[in-house]
């Protein structure tokens, strides 16, 4: 009898995210239909296990670990095309973000991704419209995050993105983040409001703006080498059960931002809701790096982009 193909999962959050559940749907499907042909395997959290959260995309890289998540951000100084999805205010609802990521955009995004590093990609899980929390005061204009330290992700479009907006960008992992927020050297973040939660943020930032300054994807890749030597109805099987997986965690992110945005008022945290002049002072002050990013990617990458 042949061993139990391995295949082993896992990413940066607690076996409560949309994230994770989302990972238990896929291996069960597996395991409902392969049996003892494969041993599914689960990691939940790398920094529960002394790596930084960036440490899933080396650890599938290599095969330590056979597919994983992580926010398309942190690959944009290897895949300089994947900055595209970093433009802040590129997308106008979940509706117009989950097009363009199942659509031609995330396809090229895709390709080039895995010409790069030795990944599969299968799918886009959805992390969703991003905020701003800080400890200082509430932001209203742009003019409020002056001299604010805020953590970006290691994303240079991002780094000038909150340049433009006044504030001082530093780019570091989350786990360093964490610390900092919690010794209180650093001043503001931005996250979904589901990760604001999970990583006990609002507990340090008392402040939130619902900005929605950028909607960032999280690729499903895989070790590739591991996969392709797979039999075709194992590798069909786990295309058919990340898209589903998909659609489930894409589901419960919605949820998730409501119920996160309940524990953040009930922590007697302030929530800012932008309005219109607010939002358009926004826009207007990034309006540079749009200007500049047609001629970094071309009318090509724009043209992917359905229209909202």
């Amino acid at each position: 009898m042949n061993a139990p193909i391995p295949i082993r999962m896992g990413g940066y959050g607690p076996p409560t995210t949309g994230f994770s559940k989302a990972l238990k749907l896929i291996g069960d499907k597996l395991q409902g239909r392969f049996g003892d042909r494969v041993a599914v395997d689960y990691v939940w959290n790398i920094m529960d296990h002394g790596h930084k959260a960036e440490d899933i995309l080396t650890l599938v890289e290599s095969g330590e670990m056979t597919l994983g998540y992580q926010s398309s951000s942190y690959l944009t100084d290897r895949v300089p095309e994947l900055g595209f999805v970093d433009l802040p205010f590129l997308f106008a609802s979940n509706a117009q973000a989950r097009a363009a990521m199942d659509g031609e955009l995330g396809q090229y995004l895709a390709r080039r991704t895995e010409e790069r590093i030795g990944y599969r990609i299968l799918g886009w899980f959805e992390n969703g419209f991003r905020h701003i929390s800080n400890r200082l005061h509430p932001v209203h204009v742009p003019a409020d995050l002056k001299g604010m330290k805020i953590r970006v992700l290691p994303s240079e479009i991002q780094r000038r993105t909150f340049e433009l907006l006044g504030a001082a960008a530093m780019r570091m992992d989350l786990t360093e983040a964490i610390a900092m927020i919690k010794a209180g050297t650093l001043d503001a973040q931005e996250n979904p409001l589901a990760n604001t939660v999970t990583y006990g943020v609002h507990k340090f930032h008392r402040f939130h703006t619902l900005t929605y300054h950028f909607y960032i994807s999280r690729p499903i890749f895989l070790h590739r080498a591991s996969f392709d030597a797979w039999p075709d109805d194992l590798q069909g099987a786990l295309r058919a059960a990340v898209t589903e997986a998909v659609a489930f965690q894409r589901k419960l992110a919605v949820e998730e931002h409501e119920q996160s945005r309940k524990i953040i008022e009930e922590a007697g945290c302030e929530i800012v809701e932008l309005n219109a002049e607010e939002h358009a002072a926004f826009v207007a002050a990034v309006a540079p790096l749009t200007a500049d990013a047609r001629k970094m990617y071309g009318e090509a990458m724009f043209k992917m982009v359905p229209k909202a």
